[in-house]
């Protein structure tokens, strides 16, 4: 039986060595630990625990004859249970009665540990009362077999108990597989999830994921701002193609965290204009004031930016609030974006708008004269619109102050 270690006796940890220990627990990577730390890995590691050399001698040479040439031996229980700590074993063949730690004591100890509770243990003992095999049994020994140990029934009883363990092993590194393959999974949708969310708003990405193939709504009141940076055009032949990205990411994510701050809608950078939304998936009466506060706070953000870059760049932003129509289109790259004469309308005042200054139709900033300072602009043409009343954001009206006590 020269092969038997090489044919029945698969060991988990050859197996093991191939999976990728990133996804692995603590515990699992212990025993891939002591499975490396084993030179030999061609035959079943078996050690044999007795207090008698002479026995020990004896069952050693027994067990070459059968071909399992990785054997190794401990004087007691106690040494066992530190040899096994050191090094990893596919079986232990133990007595009972030893000094230190006797086999019962052996048997509850694997037990009790989480790594080493499924190594196979068969006892080997002349204890052969039925009350001796009974207890072994029941603390996890494989077998029992008395002494003195009979050459054909210890070959076929290693055979069965390391075919059971190979079976086991086999199993937990499939669980082990499976387990990173869930955890890979996870890791991209994830990653997916995080994608569409960079390209939809949350409602309509939740929607998208649950089956929802055509996504299109009238929405009766929003507002809709329009930001452009003046003279960009001319930056861009100018400038590195690197740093001109690098600036506008720069400024653009900025622009996106004032938005997430004050729960406004980005829908969609078109070269260096940024468009965003107030009132769209999350129906809130303040919208206009928040969409008003945001344009603001991006040309106090921009200021922020020229300093620190020694930039001199400007924005004209156009506001106006009413009705759109918003949707989803395309399969492969969705687009979420809005139609309809409320989203051209800021469109044209953002284009016929002055440098660093929100310019906003009459009838939206009849809506903010309570948080606002308004400067009227007078009727300007636009195209497709005819002529439109206009003004001017000249800053926020202060907060009443409490009366003194």
């Amino acid at each position: 039986m020269s092969d038997a270690g090489e044919t029945d006796d698969v060991r988990t940890f050859q197996l093991l060595r191939q999976v990728k220990t990133a996804a692995l627990s603590a515990k699992q990577l212990t025993q891939l630990h002591l499975a490396e730390s084993d030179a030999s890995s061609r035959q079943a590691a078996i050690l044999v625990a007795d207090d008698s050399e002479a026995v020990r001698e004896l069952i050693v040479l027994m067990l070459r004859s059968l071909g399992y040439a990785n054997v190794a031996q401990a004087v007691d229980g106690q040494d066992a249970l530190e040899r096994m700590q050191r090094e990893e074993f596919d079986l232990l063949l133990v007595d009972i009665e030893m000094p230190r730690l006797d086999g019962y004591g052996v048997l509850a100890a694997l037990k009790r540990d989480p790594v080493r509770r499924h190594v196979p243990v068969i006892v080997a003992s002349g204890v052969g009362e039925l009350e001796a095999v009974v207890r072994c049994i029941e603390l996890g020994a494989e077998d029992f077999l008395p002494k003195p140990v009979n050459a054909v029934i210890l070959r076929a009883r290693i055979a069965a108990s390391l075919e059971r363990k190979r079976l086991r092993d086999l199993d937990q590194l499939r669980l082990i597989e499976l387990d990173q393959e869930k955890q890979l999974l996870a890791v991209e949708q994830e990653k997916s999830e995080r994608l569409l969310l960079n390209i939809l708003p949350a409602p309509i990405a939740s929607r998208l994921k649950q089956g929802e193939r055509t996504i299109a709504e009238r929405h009766a009141d929003v507002s809709v701002l329009f930001a452009d940076l003046v003279g960009f055009t001319a930056l861009v032949k100018h400038s590195d193609p690197v740093e001109l990205v690098g600036l506008l990411n720069d400024l653009f994510t900025r622009f996106d965290r004032l938005a997430g701050r004050l729960g406004l809608e980005k829908i969609k950078t078109i070269g260096d204009c940024y468009l965003v939304v107030g009132g769209l998936t999350e129906p809130r009466p303040d919208h206009p004031v928040a969409v008003a506060e945001m344009g603001l706070e991006m040309l106090e953000a921009l200021a922020d930016f020229n300093r620190e870059r020694g930039t001199q760049l400007q924005l004209r932003l156009g506001l106006h609030t009413g009705p759109v129509v918003a949707g989803v289109i395309g399969h492969q790259k969705f687009a979420y974006d809005l139609w309809g004469a409320t989203v051209n309308l800021a469109s044209r005042l953002q284009t016929s708008g002055l440098p660093n200054r929100v310019h906003l139709s009459a009838d939206t900033g009849e809506r903010l004269r309570h948080r606002f300072r308004l400067v009227e602009r007078g009727a300007i043409a636009c195209k497709g619109l005819g002529r439109v009343r206009t003004c001017l954001i000249a800053g926020r009206v202060p907060a009443p102050t409490s009366p003194a006590a």
